[in-house]
């Protein structure tokens, strides 16, 4: 499981003042020296991160972040970092000293509420001084478990263990299907997969592998063929598969080789459902129209790839929104977990799938768009539109497919 990708784990963020022994409490829950631990405050300086398998949850993210009372313009850059964790955080520790709990910790806690986080709180260094009944009976009544630990010892760290598991979300259990409530057991999916240049020599991409595995796993068929094929391998077959997926960037080819009645779709809207918010996202393609030469779009990678040749979201996903515009539109690109605090100059954000990461982040990413006003839409969805087949590419989704028809 070590192997997992970062977009599969659950997100555990650790979160309190400097010297409260974060970096202990994460060495000790892993068995492992990730953190540097040092009785210097603020020895943390940016979000360590250790994938590990927590059996029976399976595989884990434990994100270990910096003081959140950081000073100075370095610990402003320290906290806003730290702050970024929480857009990604499924489950969150709070740390905080025995006998020491004020403002800072109120404000986490009350971030981590609003945001719907569950989170357990933690008293470390209890050996130092003792945990007030007053907390305890404050966090039994608002049903947060409440531990004391010595991290340095071990001390604690089982039952701990034990209260993350309690606390795992239903969401992360049941994580939503890629594709495998799409298509039945014992019918066929096509895959269509052109052989990206910046996908690393002799394997596929991610979403591919992950939707090729998700069919396996709900018992039904899979062919996989690159664009080219595609025609005469729907020409073998017996009978239309249930489903045809494609790459995004081979979605005019592929429309025009699949019959009218196979619903098609692609990669990456199969992962702007899984992974975000398939309404908003078909909202804020919808949004593309009403773009005007000169407004200004985000362009947002997960990954941090170095973008080769005829990159999507360099080069071709620009160019198709300029020549649907009809005029020169202003695009700033954004890769990995950051994200402008401040929204209000663009007209459009368009996400890329996300296959990286997991759900909350994602969420977290369109509920900062919807504060600020501002649609958001991913790759998939922005390339059909523009191209003029959006409709088409929610064949599977009727309920998306209907805010198409409204539209027009």
């Amino acid at each position: 499981m070590k192997s997992a990708p970062k977009g599969i784990r659950l997100h555990i963020g650790l979160f309190g003042r400097r010297n409260v022994g974060k970096s202990s409490l994460l060495n000790a829950l892993t068995r492992q020296t990730v953190s540097i631990v040092s009785d210097v405050a603020g020895t943390t300086t940016d979000p360590v991160e250790k994938p590990m398998e927590l059996l029976p949850i399976g595989p884990v993210l434990f994100i270990d972040t910096a003081g959140v009372d950081d000073v100075g313009a370095l610990g402003e850059l320290r906290v806003q970092k730290s702050r970024q964790v929480l857009d990604r955080t499924d489950l969150a520790i709070v740390v905080a000293l025995a006998g020491d709990w004020g403002e800072f910790e109120e404000a986490i806690l009350g971030e981590l509420r609003e945001r719907k986080i569950p989170a357990l709180v933690v008293f470390n260094k209890s050996d130092l001084a003792p945990v007030s009944a007053g907390h305890r009976e404050r966090f039994a009544g608002d049903a947060i478990p409440c531990l004391s630990t010595v991290a340095s010892l071990g001390t604690g760290v089982l039952e701990l263990r034990e209260a993350l598991i309690g606390l795992v979300p239903e969401e992360f259990l049941n994580a939503p299907a890629i594709l495998g409530d799409l298509v039945r057991p014992g019918e066929l999916a096509v895959l269509v997969v052109p052989i990206d240049t910046e996908a690393p020599k002799g394997r596929l991409i991610l979403p591919q592998v992950q939707s090729i595995r998700d069919l396996l796993d709900s018992d039904a068929l899979c062919m996989v063929v690159k664009e080219r094929e595609l025609r005469d391998a729907l020409g073998m077959l017996n009978r239309p598969p249930a489903l045809v997926v494609t790459d995004s960037q081979a979605f005019l080819k592929v429309a025009g080789d699949t019959p009218d009645g196979v619903p098609l779709t692609s990669f990456s809207i199969l992962f702007g459902r899984s992974k975000g918010d398939l309404s908003a996202f078909v909202s804020g393609a919808l949004a593309i129209d009403t773009l005007r030469p000169g407004d200004r779009v985000l362009v947002c990678e997960s990954c941090t790839h170095h973008p080769i040749g005829e990159d999507i979201g360099q080069v071709k996903i620009p160019r198709w929104l300029t020549q649907y515009v009809g005029g020169k539109l202003e695009f700033t690109h954004q890769r990995g977990h950051d994200f402008p605090e401040d929204l209000g100059s663009y007209k459009l954000v368009v996400h890329c799938g996300a296959c990286m990461w997991n759900r909350r982040e994602m969420l977290s990413r369109i509920m900062h768009c919807q504060r600020a006003g501002v649609p958001i839409t991913n790759y998939g969805l922005a390339i059909a539109f523009s191209l003029g087949i959006l409709e088409r590419a929610l064949g599977p989704f009727p309920h998306a497919q209907e805010l198409c028809r409204q539209h027009r």
